[in-house]
């Protein structure tokens, strides 16, 4: 007789379950007769597992193990990493699936297991799936880790291509608290494969606090991303809810668990498009038991000076084109000046010269090879000391290394170098490009018209570097200036969000940070709110440097009800022509609906309704907006928070400008005024944008109010 390929059984209904059976297909099942009591009991002991590695790190004695106090800083340092790595969060599960193999994976260290024996003493085909490794006294998994190898087909095995599964178990958490399974048998063929009620409950479950990890319902065509290669760049578009930045994280701790000696050395970042969206999702890498991943936005990558001034959107978009990387190169190599002079060096009695027109074809050669100024600048005393003792050796002398690292210091040389090829200071250079018209149109000329010249240029002179009100993209300027005079270090990885907002030299920024590495570029095309949007991912990936990336497409909406989604697609063919529009797979269709108001206080009774539900509540509404929204929500008595601060259940209101809305998420949303946020915009397309994104925050409910007729584009 079949039974359901799926059930999900609460706690009252266990015995009764018709997945609790021995499957002839696979291995037997010991949990058979009461499953739920023998997974708790599993639970509990993997708990104490984990407890017993943790301690077994904390009374680690190293006072005889170190050589000097460097080395015990350094592995004291470790340990204390180690244990935090092996936190057991009570509310978080430890693990959230299980897998039984029809054969067993084997003990290849690779696959994450070893081979052991389970309570019946019969070869182990059981895998329990969980965010971290636990393994008991002898060393044999308790938990598997989500990331290894011998956990993959939690997330690929279907029906057609069972990949040696026999059971795929899915376990239900209230808190801490296991309460629930459902089984699917994927190798039995008289079982049709339905949708799995508990993944779409975790899916679906109301948020208060920080963004979550989502190793439990990882999809198969987001576990193709993040379990692609370190050696490729990936770019994923993904609308509103498709889970595109938690791939990100994701993407960021496989990659460390497969690579972690090589990223260790090299270095793993998270770039954001603001503090509140880096604060909203910090905990979810180390949920997953990684702390050492750094986070920053563009901003904090270039701050090279202080920024306090602000660019007009046209200035911002002439400073943001890629054509300032040319009139930058061609700066800073104005600098080197062909010589006209001998240079002598005196050692001992013998003097030594070299002619101007040898110093012109050392120069010369330099100047072809296009090197960073700075290693060029570097290498000229080493050249010319090379042709003094090509010099010596002709006249019989035999000049060692030494000699030529002596004449390369000689007075003589330094003179002639600082001469020939000057130290060049980016802040400066930058600097007498905005506040020097004649500079600036000798290095823009045929890059820049009179026009963008003047757009760029300050209408008031500079004293100095530090008085200087410096913009965003001034300071990214002076950073693509540093990079021209000394190269940018390197890292092993990039995560990028919300990338659709990257001016093509912010990504320029972004790309010196990854030249030997490579990168996980996400974002939306219809998201794009700056003047300088991209227009295509193929332009953005070569301003990257990644011209060759795999990108990938994410169209399935798993955090947006389809009410929603539908409602905010309307707004696509004006802001993103010929994007597929995001398809909701969820079953809870959501709240929505579309209210005329008459005054602030309405919209304020409008969040209060929805606080009656679980979850968490954002009112978005137009930056000039918020001061009035603001004043209403006190005067009500309804407490708010700002957005990147972090919900509680006493306070889940938060207040959020549309400008700082992207990127973050809410179980609700009241959005007010649709035509204010589209206004608070330069211009329609990117205040329809705006719109878009702000329409697309809420997970279970949105409720549309406005006084002004909605922008006709919603109709």
């Amino acid at each position: 007789m079949s039974t359901p390929s799926r059930s999900s059984v609460p706690v009252p209904t266990v015995p009764s379950h018709p997945g609790a059976r021995s499957d002839a297909s696979g291995p037997s099942d010991p949990s058979a007769g009461d499953p739920l009591s023998r997974e708790r009991a599993h639970l509990t002991s993997s708990r104490a597992a984990l407890r017993a590695m943790r301690e077994d790190v904390e009374n680690l004695d190293i006072r005889d193990v170190t050589a000097n106090w460097v080395n015990a800083e350094v592995l004291a340092r470790q340990i204390d990493e180690r244990i935090k790595a092996l936190a057991d969060l009570s509310h978080t599960p430890l693990f959230f699936g299980r897998l039984d193999y029809l054969h067993a994976p084997g003990a290849d260290p690779a696959q994450g297991v070893g081979r052991g024996t389970d309570a019946q003493g019969e070869e182990d085909h059981r895998f329990y799936i969980g965010r971290r490794h636990v393994h008991d006294a002898d060393g044999d998994p308790m938990v598997i880790d989500w990331r290894a190898p011998v956990s993959q087909p939690f997330y690929r095995a279907s029906k057609k291509d069972p990949m040696d599964i026999a059971l795929r178990r899915r376990f239900g958490y209230t808190g801490g608290d296991l309460t629930a399974y459902e089984d699917e048998h994927l190798s039995d063929p008289a079982e049709a494969a339905t949708t799995s009620k508990l993944l779409q409950q975790e899916i679906e479950r109301p948020r208060v606090g920080p963004m979550r990890d989502i190793v439990a319902t990882i999809q198969p065509e987001q576990d193709e991303i993040v379990r692609s290669d370190l050696s490729g760049t990936v770019c994923v578009q993904g609308g509103p809810g498709t889970g595109k930045t938690a791939v990100g994280l994701h993407r960021v701790a496989y990659l460390l668990y497969a690579h972690r000696e090589r990223l260790a050395r090299t270095g793993t970042l998270v770039i954001g498009p603001n503090a509140s969206f880096l604060h909203y999702i910090e905990q979810v890498l180390p949920a997953l038991g990684e702390l050492e991943v750094k986070q920053a936005t563009v901003d904090d990558l270039v701050a090279h000076v202080e920024v306090r001034g602000t660019d007009s959107a046209a200035a911002a978009v002439v400073k943001g084109d890629a054509r300032m990387a040319e009139v930058l190169r061609r700066a800073v190599r104005s600098h080197v000046t062909l010589p006209t002079e001998t240079v002598v060096v005196v050692r001992g009695s013998r003097r030594w010269r070299v002619a101007a027109y040898e110093l012109e074809e050392i120069v010369r050669e330099l100047l072809d090879r296009d090197i960073r100024y700075g290693a060029a600048r570097d290498a000229l005393p080493q050249r010319i000391a090379h042709a003094v003792l090509v010099q010596m050796e002709r006249s019989g002398e035999a000049p060692d290394d030494r000699v030529q690292d002596a004449v390369a210091r000689n007075a003589a040389v330094k003179a002639a170098v600082k001469a020939v090829w000057p130290p060049v200071d980016p802040a400066k250079l930058v600097l007498r490009l905005l506040t020097d018209a004649d500079f600036l149109a000798a290095h823009a000329d045929g890059i820049l018209d009179e026009d963008e010249r003047k757009e760029i240029l300050w209408a008031k002179p500079v004293r100095s570097v530090k008085s200087a009100k410096w913009s965003a993209a001034d300071a990214v300027l002076i950073d693509e200036a540093t990079d021209l005079v000394q190269r940018t270090h390197s890292l092993g990885h990039v995560v990028l969000d919300e990338a659709q907002d990257l001016s093509p030299m912010q990504y320029r920024a972004v790309g010196r940070r990854c030249t030997t590495g490579s990168a996980t570029v996400l974002g939306d095309l219809a998201q794009g709110t700056t003047p300088w949007a991209t227009r295509s991912w193929a332009e953005a990936l070569a301003h990257l440097g990644k011209p060759d990336a795999l990108t990938e497409e994410l169209t399935a909406g798993f955090r947006v009800p389809t009410d929603v989604i539908r409602y905010a697609s309307r707004l696509l063919p004006h802001i993103a022509p010929g994007l597929a529009p995001v398809a909701s797979v969820r079953e809870n269709p959501g709240f929505f609906a579309v209210r005329p108001v008459g005054d602030a206080a309405e919209v304020v009774a409008a969040c209060a309704e929805l606080l009656r539900n679980e979850g968490s509540v954002g009112l978005i509404a137009a930056d000039a907006r918020v001061p009035v929204l603001a004043e209403a929500l006190t005067a009500a008595g309804l407490g708010y928070l700002g957005p990147g601060e972090e919900t509680t259940q006493e306070t889940r209101l938060t207040l959020v400008p549309a400008s700082l809305a992207k990127g973050l998420e809410y179980d609700y949303v009241v959005l007010d005024e649709p035509s204010a946020v589209v206004d608070g915009e330069p211009d329609e397309r990117t205040g329809l944008r705006r719109l878009y994104v702000a329409l697309t925050r809420a997970v279970s409910g949105l409720i549309v109010t406005h006084a002004a007729p909605l922008p006709p584009q919603l109709d």
